[in-house]
């Protein structure tokens, strides 16, 4: 018997009728609310434990402080903050005073930028840039040849010791800008504090990688 995975993202039911957002709601055969609901029931616990439990809460309020109009009801909602509103307001609920700024180097005018921002909130940033150490890539396996440009010395992006960096520092949240697919995944994973993502990194869409799909029907139709 084949095993049915949750496939959430090819539901074919309409949102306001899905079992995870109404009791006897309509769910798909790969459903994890009716099928998982012991995982559910676990990961109710989990905020349970005081390193989340406070912060999902004033996180889920966040959320809804997001919007504006509420009292119109929920078909007349909108959005009302940007995310680098929403990180520093999150960041106040959570009394959180000193942010780390993990930064990509071509992102660097845009880190200036952040961290003046949040310090003139009154926030102390502690920033570090992914060239940090001045390491060549050679010391983690590439070839001359692998490089951007070939047969030159090149520092690789490095980060583990933004992490290391910021652990240093002590940092309450970290946040993320530009990094590369791969590194920001050792970032998150050697990071002592929470950390939460401002942008990604889309050299062609202008760190916009959304812009690809909104247009897959169009432009990009060949990523299909």
């Amino acid at each position: 018997m084949t095993q049915k995975f949750s496939d959430c993202a090819r539901c074919p039911f309409a949102i306001a009728e899905r079992l995870c957002r109404t009791p006897n709601g309509k769910a798909p055969a790969f459903c994890p609310t009716r099928d998982l609901s012991q995982l559910t029931q676990a990961s109710l616990k989990i905020y349970k434990q005081d390193k989340y439990a406070e912060f999902a809460r004033q996180a889920s309020i966040q959320e809804a402080e997001g919007y504006a109009d509420k009292d119109l009801g929920y078909a007349r909602v909108r959005p009302a903050k940007t995310r680098i509103e929403e990180i520093a307001e999150f960041a106040n609920k959570m009394n959180f005073r000193r942010l780390g700024l993990a930064f990509c180097v071509g992102l660097r005018r845009e880190a200036k930028i952040v961290a003046d921002i949040y310090s003139d909130k009154g926030f102390e940033v502690v920033s570090v840039i992914c060239k940090t150490g001045c390491s060549d890539k050679n010391l983690i396996g590439l070839n001359d040849t692998q490089k951007i440009v070939p047969n030159e010395p090149e520092a690789m992006c490095n980060p583990a010791v933004q992490a290391l960096v910021l652990n240093e520092a002590k940092t309450d949240f970290n946040i993320l800008l530009g990094l590369c697919v791969g590194h920001d995944s050792i970032f998150l994973q050697e990071a002592d504090a929470p950390c939460t993502v401002l942008a990604v990194k889309d050299r062609v869409l202008g760190h916009n990688p959304l812009a690809a799909v909104y247009n897959i029907d169009s432009y990009y139709r060949s990523l299909k």
